[in-house]
Order: C-alpha cells, then sequence, then structure tokens
C-alpha cells in the first residue's frame, strides 16, 4: 500500500514539469515574437524618414525638371504664335498690295497713251472742222481714261503754282519768275500719277526761283 501511494504521490509531479516547462517554452517563444516585432518597428521607424526625404528630393527633381520642360514648350508656343501672326500680317499685306497695286505696271503703259492724246489735243489748234472733230475725239477719249482711272484710284499731278514737293515732283529746270513764289511750280511738262497714294510717276515741272 505505501508503494501504491508512493506511486501517486509521483506522478503529479512528473505532470506539473511538464507543463512547467511547456509554459516556459511558450514563455520563450513569445519572448522571441515580441522581441522580433520591437526590432522590426524600430528598423521601419529608422529607415521612414530616409525613405522619406530621398523621395521628396526626387519629387522635387522631377517638378523642376517638369517646370522647365513646360516653360520650353510655352516659349516654343508663343514663339510659333507669333510667327503665324507676323505671316498672317505679310500676307495680309501682300493681298491688299496686290489688290491695291497689281495694276501698276499696266496703268503705267497707259500713261503714256494718255500723255500723247493730250498732246495731240494741244497741237489740234487749227479751226479747221476736220481738225476740231479730232481734237474733240481726243478730249472725249481722254475723258473715258480719267473715268477708267477714278475706279482704280488713279489720280493725276497738276501742280501748276502749286509749292515745289520732292517726293511728287521731278524738277527739270529752275528759272526767274516775277510772277510765281520762289518754289513753286511755274509749268507742268508733263502730268505726274498716283495710285491710291502710291506714286506711279512724278509730275516734270519747272519750278521759279528768285530774281
Amino acid at each position: 500500500m505505501s508503494h501504491q501511494q508512493s506511486s501517486h504521490e509521483q506522478q503529479p509531479e512528473t505532470e506539473v514539469d511538464a507543463e512547467v516547462l511547456e509554459t516556459a517554452q511558450e514563455t520563450e517563444t513569445v519572448d522571441i515574437a515580441d522581441q522580433a516585432a520591437i526590432d522590426l518597428t524600430t528598423e521601419t521607424s529608422e529607415s521612414a524618414p530616409e525613405i522619406a526625404e530621398i523621395s521628396l528630393e526626387d519629387l522635387q527633381t522631377k517638378l523642376i525638371a517638369a517646370e522647365q520642360l513646360a516653360a520650353s514648350h510655352l516659349e516654343k508656343a508663343l514663339r510659333v504664335q507669333a510667327e503665324m501672326e507676323n505671316l498672317k500680317k505679310r500676307v495680309q499685306k501682300d493681298l491688299d498690295d496686290e489688290r491695291k497695286f497689281g495694276l501698276s505696271k499696266f496703268a503705267k503703259e497707259l500713261l503714256s497713251v494718255i500723255d500723247s492724246l493730250e498732246l495731240g489735243m494741244q497741237a489740234a489748234s487749227s479751226d479747221n472742222p476736220e481738225v476740231q472733230k479730232l481734237r474733240e475725239g481726243s478730249e472725249l477719249t481722254i475723258k473715258q481714261f480719267e473715268s477708267v482711272f477714278a475706279k482704280f484710284n488713279i489720280e493725276a499731278i497738276d501742280p501748276t503754282n502749286q509749292a515745289f514737293n520732292p517726293e511728287l515732283h521731278q524738277a527739270m529746270v529752275m528759272q526767274p519768275s516775277s510772277t510765281v513764289e520762289p518754289g513753286h511750280v511755274i509749268t507742268v511738262f508733263q502730268k505726274g500719277y498716283v495710285i491710291n497714294g502710291r506714286l506711279l510717276r512724278p509730275a516734270m515741272v519747272v519750278v521759279a526761283k528768285a530774281e
């Protein structure tokens, strides 16, 4: 009976030891896991500022590069726009000039015709009926020319007794005059013409000078 009682008392001690050992192992496992978690948190916490700082610098660098690229593209776009505006203005000016002055060469050729008619009319001073008819025909033709010229803004320059203007007149001779002020036109050898304000041909004139 004493032997059975001793075995019965030893059994609980063995179970207690196993439980204590198991508890110790669990505690050790928990401690290791906790320590690993602490180490991971510490490492992350220490490296986070460095990662954030690198990312911020990288973003700032990319932002500066993007701003510079955008500024370059904007400058190019503005330059192209300005060039297009200038081209548009030049084309429009060329079109306007062509519309206004496209007939300049043709008009110059016609001037010699009207000059001949005027000279012929001046020469037709005879009282002969045939000559008078020729004169009347010349006058009518000159009026038709003037009417056509007016439609295309071609105007004659006849500066008799006007002040000499070197931009519109060409002085052929300077001569003294008691009736015309110095620097004024005495006689017009040949009338000048302008088209839309632009000179086609200067008037050939005689200019008065002081006696």
